[in-house]
């Protein structure tokens, strides 16, 4: 676990992989927030984060997400049951107090491994939501919150200003914690990748004030303007490759062969091997890159 400020990261060792996705734990005087909650899958490794603080789950009184994918709300049913308020994007809100057409569409993405990947999904109950829209002020037992909405990756998604922190769920793309090397991954999942929304986004949280930046995947940066300049590039970098590689209609398997060897040389070229790429590929698979962009591409470009 590693602290910035007041602010704790909890690596929450996504199949055994270290450094694939963070919850960030926020103490205050009768127990704590969390910002992101993961999936239920990773249920064990954030109980131990939190027994380091000398917390337990039902200390938890709010729980932010920056939106609905598994990875990150994973876990808010379950939290809410330990009597947590769970903090959501208003689009994506009705899916946590009714998960089964996004249970349904997961499954269908990861078939037999859903269960392995992500465990259980609880439903939220209604009295336990809090529905956010753009610019909404969250005060949470003297902490204070706002939330920034921020499509692109989703169109469900939410980053959060904390103090001089702001916490970019993916809309701040793929990072994994210092001092490893400087790269970084842009996910781009279906449905919901647009890169027109994506470049506003990053526009809008460049004119924020902060000192730190915080995406899930991972950890805490004190580089906020030339995280988000890599971003941009990266959003470029996409783009250029499928403009390249689109045109020629590859196969799905032959789309997902291409991506995957892009973003393998990409991080080799940045110094990143080993462990690393492995976090890099299990935060932001290849595969379900390739997936999104195929639909952006069908829905937005091909035209």
């Amino acid at each position: 676990m590693n602290q910035i400020h007041n602010v704790h990261t909890i690596d929450l060792n996504f199949l055994g992989i270290p450094n694939a996705i963070a919850a960030y734990l926020i103490p205050h005087a009768h127990g704590g927030v969390l910002v992101e909650c993961g999936p239920g899958s990773t249920l064990e490794a954030l109980k131990s984060g939190l027994d380091s603080q000398a917390l337990t789950p039902k200390d938890i009184t709010d729980v932010l997400v920056s939106h609905i994918h598994l990875d990150h709300a994973g876990a808010a049913g379950w939290f809410a049951r330990q009597g947590a308020r769970i903090h959501v994007h208003h689009v994506g809100a009705a899916h946590m107090v009714n998960p089964e057409k996004l249970l349904r569409s997961a499954s269908r993405i990861y078939g037999d491994e859903m269960d392995e990947l992500w465990g259980e999904f609880l439903p939220v109950p209604e009295e336990q939501i809090s529905i956010l829209h753009d610019n909404d002020e969250i005060e949470i037992e003297g902490l204070a919150f706002r939330a920034l909405d921020t499509p692109g990756h989703a169109y469900h998604h939410m980053a959060y200003l904390f103090e001089d922190m702001c916490f970019t769920g993916d809309v701040g793309g793929v990072r994994m914690y210092s001092p490893g090397p400087a790269h970084l991954r842009i996910p781009t999942p279906p449905p919901e990748f647009h890169l027109g929304k994506w470049r506003e986004s990053i526009n809008r949280l460049a004119a924020e004030k902060f000192s730190f930046i915080a995406p899930t995947h991972f950890g805490v940066f004190s580089d906020p303007q030339r995280h988000l300049g890599a971003v941009k590039a990266g959003l470029d970098e996409i783009e250029a490759w499928m403009e390249n590689i689109m045109p020629g209609n590859p196969t799905v398997k032959a789309l997902e062969g291409a991506i995957a060897k892009w973003e393998e040389e990409r991080a080799r070229a940045d110094g990143v091997d080993g462990e690393a790429l492995e976090s890099y590929e299990k935060a932001s698979p290849a595969w379900m890159s390739a997936e999104g962009i195929r639909r952006y591409w069908t829905k937005h470009r091909d035209v």
